[in-house]
């Protein structure tokens, strides 16, 4: 079987959660062919290329692919689909937006969030906010997958480059259009690649609070900066920020927890961390529970304690 992979980039790089997704979609046997879709992308496909795993790269220029809008990707995924067994792409927001889309153009189901792969036809994902593994066999012809990648390791580079080949441009439905994007700068790592991430909690009390508790303590590590979703509502962090059930889900080297309880829906988002710190005053606090560190204290006193000794 041949496997069609999404490739998740911003027209200049690529990003590393493909190479992620990646992993998963060789795990299916047979070849993965990526596709590049964008506006002047061809450096995105030559990082493609380069992939350990990648039997072919299909690249389609055009302005309708520029910002990654989901029916004309979803319109060129169905005209390329029939050549394919799978069509594989991580959980980032743009591919989240299009496979749904693409599925039921294909009148075939998706399967979400997937985060292991059994075999060709059967794969696991977290339900219940993580509580539970589902196991789900899809008997469709096609199978639509998007991937959590923080189940798996990214694919590295291989000793060659795959052929980069020029697919046309599909026809755009031309029920949307591009208007605008603010988009945040940080010279720190992207929250779901970081293999630091120091996370803030209602228990700051203030985005003023947050940024002069957290933001020291993220310089200092090298992290990202994540929040949980009571402190993005209470407008101390950007969603962006978020992560959770209903945010970004991260697994990185080390979690960093300051002042957030650890709700099921927080959890769900992180508890992948190979290691998890936990600075909270309250001893019950769920998060202790899957932390491998706890410190227990006022986290006004012990994150500039911290910060201060690192």
């Amino acid at each position: 079987m041949t496997t069609l992979l999404i490739a998740e980039h911003d027209n200049r790089q690529l990003s590393g959660e493909t190479a992620k997704a990646l992993s998963a979609a060789s795990q299916l046997g047979g070849d993965v062919h990526v596709l590049v879709a964008g506006e002047g992308a061809s450096a995105v496909a030559e990082a493609a290329a380069k992939l350990d795993g990648v039997a072919k790269v299909l690249q389609a220029e055009g302005s309708a692919y520029a910002h990654h809008l989901a029916e004309p990707l979803a319109a060129l995924i169905v005209e390329l689909a029939p050549a394919y067994a799978a069509i594989v792409g991580p959980a980032t927001a743009s591919v989240k937006n299009a496979l749904p889309r693409a599925a039921a153009l294909l009148d075939v189901m998706q399967v979400s969030d997937v985060s292991a792969v059994v075999s060709g036809d059967t794969f696991e994902r977290p339900i219940y906010a993580g509580n539970a593994v589902e196991r789900v066999r899809s008997a469709d012809k096609i199978k639509v997958l998007t991937i959590r990648t923080s189940a798996f390791a990214a694919a590295g580079e291989g000793s060659g480059a795959a052929p980069v080949e020029t697919v046309a441009a599909a026809s755009d439905p031309a029920v949307s259009r591009f208007v605008s994007d603010e988009v945040a700068h940080s010279e720190r790592p992207e929250l779901t690649g970081a293999k630091i991430v120091v996370s803030g909690g209602r228990a700051l009390g203030s985005k003023e609070r947050f940024d002069e508790l957290m933001l020291p303590l993220a310089d200092k590590l090298g992290a990202a900066v994540g929040a949980s979703r009571a402190a993005v509502d209470a407008g101390y962090a950007p969603n962006d920020w978020q992560v959770g059930q209903t945010g970004k889900v991260v697994a990185p080297d080390l979690y960093v927890a300051c002042g957030i309880s650890g709700a099921i829906q927080h959890l769900a988002g992180m508890k992948d961390s190979k290691v998890i710190v936990a600075i909270n005053k309250d001893a019950d606090a769920p998060i202790l529970a899957v932390a491998d560190y706890a410190l227990v204290g006022d986290v006004f006193t012990l994150v500039p304690e911290l910060t201060q000794k690192l």
